[in-house]
């Protein structure tokens, strides 16, 4: 229960504001290790969902895992395109659908950001349950405030 109406309005007694401060923070973290790879965290957490699926993946499928808009993916893959990193193809089987590939180059960058997780783990100071605790609240914070998510069983 709050003390007073006054500290609801205080900054440091905002959730919104820590969970931006925090994810800006790891944004940055992120930056020198990415920079490495000639990557922003756009691009990183886009090839991240390339490097986990077999095959081809349909660019509506990458916006749904990453909860971006066709208009703000389109200008994401096409830069990593030219960077040689994918390859963006018409489904054959449906003209409409474009399917994302990655190149050979793409599949060696991958094992260059295999030691990313860890050095942000390290930066982190968590052990790997406090890690997958704050991960696992954080992803209920999201589907929580998702309207359009359906609900998240917490165990």
């Amino acid at each position: 229960m709050r003390s007073t109406p006054a500290l609801d309005l205080e900054l440091d007694h905002q959730l919104c504001f820590a969970l931006y401060d925090a994810s800006r923070a790891m944004i940055r973290a992120y930056g020198p290790l990415l920079s490495e790879l000639g990557l922003t965290y756009p691009q990183y957490i886009t090839m991240l969902v390339l490097w986990e699926a077999p095959d081809a993946v349909p660019v509506g499928t990458i916006g749904t895992r990453l909860h971006l808009s066709t208009s703000t993916l389109t200008p994401l893959l096409k830069r990593l395109e030219s960077l040689e990193l994918l390859r963006r193809d018409r489904d054959p089987e449906d003209e409409r659908r474009v399917l994302v590939t990655l190149t050979s180059a793409g599949e060696e960058l991958r094992d260059r950001a295999t030691t990313i997780p860890c050095e942000i783990g390290a930066r982190l100071g968590l052990d790997v349950a406090e890690e997958e605790r704050l991960r696992d609240t954080l992803r209920l914070v999201a589907h929580s405030l998702d309207a359009d998510a359906p609900p998240v069983d917490p165990a």
